[in-house]
């Protein structure tokens, strides 16, 4: 196959990369509709409407929640039963990831001002948290991982991982990266039911504070709407990889990110931004020659064709302005000197400095969570992080002297607002 061939000196190259990057919204009002008669059900009628639900979608009948529910000697027997690669694999990428994560630990501010007054903030973690870990055509224990983990360093008091197991099947890995991490509770159920039964609780299932993790397009739709009952980390999308590369860079480890990407699913985005022709053409030349040994063939082979591109750029401060428009989850810098173009990208979920670091990498074991923002979201979001199970309250102490200070004011604005109550409330308390 050859790769859609885009030029930044086209006229309409604007509006080419528009189309290329825009989100389809006609599929989510439908999906929208039937989530919303998932989350009613649930609501409604709790533990039956799962078994019903878990039934129909995941083909798998039981008679109650406690055969969903998978206890923690199971989750040791699953740890157990992996072999000693594995568990040694998933073992460093725990370790990596909680390291990374406990460094961003925020301790609390507390100031005195001219006055005396005394402000700052307290941190304290979420009392209990949602994870959503996908199922069905893959396993994915380093979701496990890149979520739970941040949430144990935030201090999160209880964690409830949910997971589809289509037919019954319980994936061992995933499994066992919860035993790892430890989850406290776990549920073999997916999909918006899922999500309904972590926002609003079910006889089985404990209401969380908070729903993380990524999932298909019934997950993202289900997050939309119950968002405000409880809080989410982001409404992800088909993963994205940016690629930004000069004449150093091997045409093969190029062809091999695309495709790492574009395996996930057919609408994945895989883009590579140059200023070398010749290296375009090297790339397209490997992705011909090195696709049809891919396993996942025709999924990589329908993202590359739908949503992927390789676009020409005049130059590398034009490739920064380029990946900034778009935001994407990845930035690949495979370039000579990547530490000279890391300022001028300030929008991308994950930066990845020279040929060394695959976003591949990223993904498993390198450290910071895979739970990044998609669709163009990194403009205004981040990735997924141990401030994401923490929140903070404001602290505020006045002194004698800072009320002599700041009550005419704070009199003044109440009156000007026409509410008497406040002024009279901040009066009061000169007047002892």
């Amino acid at each position: 196959m050859s790769m859609r061939r885009l030029d930044s000196s086209s006229a309409d190259f604007g509006a080419a990369l528009d189309r290329l990057t825009s989100i389809d919204e006609r599929e989510d009002v439908s999906v929208g509709e039937t989530v919303g008669t998932i989350i009613r059900d649930v609501r409604e009628r709790g533990d039956l409407a799962l078994l019903e639900l878990t039934g129909r979608f995941d083909r798998y009948q039981v008679d109650s929640m406690q055969s969903l529910e998978i206890t923690q000697l199971e989750l040791r027997s699953a740890w157990d039963q992996l072999s000693e690669d594995q568990r040694q694999a998933l073992k460093l990428a725990h370790d990596r990831i909680e390291q990374y994560h406990q460094y961003q630990t925020t301790p609390d501010l507390l100031y005195a001002d001219e006055f005396g007054n005394r402000l700052g903030q307290r941190w304290t973690a979420l009392d209990r948290v949602g994870v959503y870990v996908p199922g069905g055509r893959a396993a994915y224990p380093s979701s496990v991982l890149m979520t739970v983990v941040p949430a144990r360093c935030a201090g999160v008091g209880e964690i409830v991982l949910v997971v589809p197991s289509p037919d019954g099947v319980r994936n061992p890995l995933v499994l066992g990266a919860a035993y790892l991490a430890r989850v406290d509770r776990l549920f073999t159920v997916g999909g918006a039911q899922a999500i309904a039964a972590l926002a609003y609780g079910t006889q089985s299932i404990p209401r969380v504070d908070k729903i993380v993790g990524p999932g298909n397009a019934w997950v993202a739709a289900a997050k939309r709407q119950v968002f405000g009952r409880v809080g989410i980390d982001s409404i992800a999308g088909p993963s994205e990889i940016l690629v930004i590369a000069d004449d150093s860079a091997d045409p093969e480890w190029i062809a091999m990110d695309l495709f790492s990407q574009a395996e996930h699913d057919v609408e994945a985005q895989s883009l590579l931004i140059s200023a070398d022709q010749a290296l375009l053409d090297a790339v397209d030349a490997a992705i011909t020659r090195m696709l049809p040994a891919r396993t996942r063939v025709e999924i990589i082979t329908s993202s590359l064709q739908g949503r992927g591109a390789f676009i020409r750029v005049r130059d590398l401060e034009e490739a920064a302005e380029i990946s900034n428009r778009i935001a994407p989850e990845h930035v690949q810098l495979m370039i000579r000197d990547p530490e000279s173009l890391l300022p001028l990208i300030r929008h991308a979920g994950a930066i990845f400095l020279g040929a060394n670091a695959g976003e591949v990498l990223g993904d498993y074991i390198a450290g910071p969570s895979h739970v990044l923002p998609t669709y163009g979201t990194a403009r205004f979001s981040s990735p997924l992080s141990v401030y994401d199970f923490r929140k903070r309250s404001s602290i505020i102490e006045l002194s004698t002297r800072g009320l002599a200070a700041l009550v005419p004011a704070a009199v003044k604005i109440a009156k000007a607002e026409g509410l008497e109550a406040h002024a009279e409330a901040a009066a009061s308390r000169l007047r002892g």
